[in-house]
């Protein structure tokens, strides 16, 4: 009988791709992985994962060839396959914009009427220049985008952007975001229930680590005195936990922390006494 096996394709190389393997490793998932493999399986889960271009994943999840994949979600909207988002992941974002070089004359997105613009993400571009009233000509090009304005070929370029730093070394300028990206998992929208089944369970393990990031774990020591004004100020997953210590009237209390709440919590157990606070990370979260 033949164990069912799910195939996920993600970017070949490059900081979303770096992060992809780091969530996968931090979900217990383990494989090997090197630049000149384009496939590999994982030891102890049902996975296979594919490497490739990010602007293939869309098409190979469509059409079943991979059941998952995870890539950027301006891939996911410029390519438009027929695939379902599972969940936005949050890293490696990044913007797609315009650009112009610095000497040019900008007052608006109507500045570029009539002008050339190049791009890899055509359709993206296209829809919000329909939406601004604006006609351009879009020049679809595959790779060093930057470059158009300095040979002649467009008057602006739309581009991903991350620091700034290309666009400030080929002399442009960053005018109008258009589109706000970051990493998503999406899948085949024709699963088997076999399949459906093992997602279910890397969900599991992924939002484990997605709650395990967002909070910590911290132990204090606590005046017994002031045990039930700090433990209303740390709820924790369902309630701290408290355990005498060995001196008398004291005991440390455990808890999990929100990250935003952080600071302003610790601000508040500090003054009802708290001392000896120990700050740990969390690797996964299951509630």
């Amino acid at each position: 009988m033949n164990k069912t096996v799910i195939k996920l394709a993600i970017q070949k190389k490059g900081r979303l791709s770096e992060k992809t393997i780091e969530l996968l490793k931090n979900c217990g998932i383990k494989f090997i992985s090197n630049s000149s493999s384009l496939k590999t399986k994982a030891f102890n889960f049902p996975m296979e994962i594919l490497f490739l271009r990010d602007d293939d994943i869309p098409g190979y999840v469509a059409d079943g060839v991979a059941d998952f994949g995870i890539l950027g979600m301006n891939e996911i909207d410029e390519k438009n396959k027929n695939v379902s988002i599972i969940k936005k992941l949050g890293f490696s974002k990044c913007r797609l914009s315009i650009a112009v070089p610095n000497d040019f004359n900008y007052t608006s997105i109507h500045s570029l009427e009539g002008k050339k613009i190049a791009t890899s993400y055509p359709v993206i571009l296209k829809k919000f220049l329909t939406e601004n009233n604006v006609s351009a000509e879009i020049h679809e090009i595959g790779g060093s985008v930057e470059i158009a304005p300095t040979i002649g070929l467009t008057d602006a370029i739309c581009d991903l952007v991350s620091t700034g730093g290309t666009l400030l070394s080929n002399g442009l300028k960053e005018v109008e975001v258009i589109y706000k990206s970051e990493s998503a998992l999406i899948g085949n929208k024709n699963l088997s229930p076999e399949k459906q089944a093992i997602l279910d369970k890397w969900m599991l393990r992924i939002e484990a680590v997605y709650k395990a990031q967002n909070n910590k774990y911290i132990l204090m020591n606590v005046p017994n005195s002031s045990i039930e004004a700090v433990s209303k100020l740390l709820p924790g997953m369902k309630s701290p936990t408290v355990i005498p210590l060995r001196e008398e009237g004291w005991s440390s209390v455990h808890s999990v922390i929100n990250q935003d709440d952080f600071w302003e919590i610790i601000e508040k157990v500090k003054r009802e006494g708290a001392e000896g606070i120990l700050v740990c990370p969390i690797e996964q979260m299951i509630l």
